[in-house]
């Protein structure tokens, strides 16, 4: 039994398959999320061969220090942009053995929202190592904590996979 919903379980199988069949790794880039997605493909079994790692950067400087994301990029567009977004993955795809990664920041809630970044605002950015780039931002909605990091996993997890299909 998983922690996490059947979809996302569901999700996470996929991609654990696929990659494993075509030798391929993935790592994780989150702030919002906290870990929670690399927490979904590892609940899988045989993860290992695929999840390379994963980096929790919380902080504007853990996004600094571990992903090499710009200290004027934050100063400038903020910690949660897609700016900040797209300079997390490039730091997660180039300081791993991943394939493809997956990056997250946003506003999980239930405070911490602003006019201009409400409560539910997550930019994702997925990137390969042969330079495919996805960016995505998602406006869930005060919809609760929980339910805007699930819906977050969710959408990293399909952004993963649609990556890996180009």
């Amino acid at each position: 039994m998983s922690i996490f919903p059947t979809d996302i379980t569901d999700k996470a199988e996929k991609i654990i398959r696929d990659f494993t069949a075509a030798g391929l790794m993935v790592s994780t880039a989150e702030s919002c999320t906290g870990g929670l997605i690399a927490g979904a493909l590892t609940e899988i079994a045989g993860s290992s061969a695929v999840v390379d790692r994963g980096f929790v950067t919380y902080t504007n400087t853990a996004k600094m220090e571990m992903l090499d994301v710009q200290e004027a990029t934050l100063a400038r567009y903020g910690a949660v942009s897609e700016e900040t977004a797209r300079q997390m993955v490039h730091g997660a795809v180039f300081r791993s053995r991943a394939a493809i990664a997956v990056a997250v920041t946003g506003v999980a809630g239930p405070g911490g929202g602003s006019a201009e970044k409400p409560v539910g605002l997550v930019h994702l950015a997925a990137k390969s190592r042969s330079g495919g780039l996805i960016h995505r931002k998602m406006l869930y909605g005060d919809i609760g904590r929980d339910q805007v990091r699930l819906a977050t996993v969710r959408t990293a997890l399909e952004m993963i996979a649609e990556l890996a299909q180009t």
